[in-house]
């Protein structure tokens, strides 16, 4: 009798993990688009192939589409984590379905051009979303650079040398720079010792976050994104992977 109640409650246990294995796992959807600048594009082929490799590494689920019309209310039930990959919402719907979305709780990564924004894209709530941080000023050639992990603590960097070098990458400048904002944790940052990066458009000085958290939201502004050597780094997949495990089991 004694040895039948313990085989119930082997088997209940493991019912219980199966359940639990399967909860933790989560919905990633990333959008993108083909018709934008061409290394813009290259990297989003790349992501698409980094993520799908990541999805059956670490046990999620992981969708892409070129379809922004998705990004309605409907659809977005269905994730728990979005990214852009390369472009942002195209009309006032799509941004609606987007704030309604984080609001709700959901989860975001931008990389790159998503988080671009000025005077002319007329998106109050983006640039509060990013920090209250304008598009300032960007490094052209693209060109690796020198960076500094202001947290290695943090789930985004753990694991990640307190200095590195990141790949090829065109690196954008905000003014204000997002660390002003107190709702803003900032996890890396591009070293001053960078300067002057670029030999066209050259970034001379300035604060320049290069990673960094809304903590009002589950999201996550990452400034790599351009080009085709992005994910040839080690330690900066790692990043990667670590912030898409963050916020998608957040």
């Amino acid at each position: 009798m004694m040895f039948k109640k313990l085989f119930c409650l082997l088997i209940t246990v493991m019912c219980c993990t199966v359940v639990l294995a399967q909860g933790s796992k989560f919905k990633m959807l990333a959008l993108y688009t083909t018709t934008v600048e061409s290394d813009h594009v290259d990297f989003a082929n790349d992501a698409i192939k980094y993520f799908t490799d990541l999805a059956a590494k670490d046990g999620f689920t992981f969708e892409a589409t070129t379809n922004w019309k998705n990004l309605n209310d409907d659809n977005l039930k269905n994730y728990q984590l979005i990214i852009w990959l390369n472009d942002f919402p195209q009309n006032e719907e799509q941004r609606t379905a987007f704030v309604k979305y984080m609001d709700n709780g959901g989860a975001w990564i931008g990389f790159h051009v998503a988080g671009y924004n000025d005077k002319y894209t007329k998106w109050p709530w983006f640039v509060s979303f990013l920090g209250s941080s304008v598009f300032y000023n960007n490094s052209w050639p693209p060109l690796p650079a020198k960076l500094l992990v202001d947290d290695t603590k943090h789930a985004v960097t753990k694991g990640i040398p307190a200095h590195f070098v990141s790949p090829i990458n065109e690196w954008y400048g905000w003014k204000p720079s997002p660390r002003l904002n107190k709702d803003i944790k900032v996890l890396v940052t591009l070293d001053p010792a960078n300067y002057p990066l670029g030999k066209k458009d050259i970034i001379r000085e300035g604060d320049i976050p290069v990673v960094w958290t809304n903590t009002k939201y589950k999201m996550l502004y990452i400034n790599m994104g351009h080009g085709d050597q992005i994910f040839t780094s080690d330690i900066q997949n790692k990043l990667f992977e670590n912030a898409v495990l963050w916020l998608g089991r957040k």
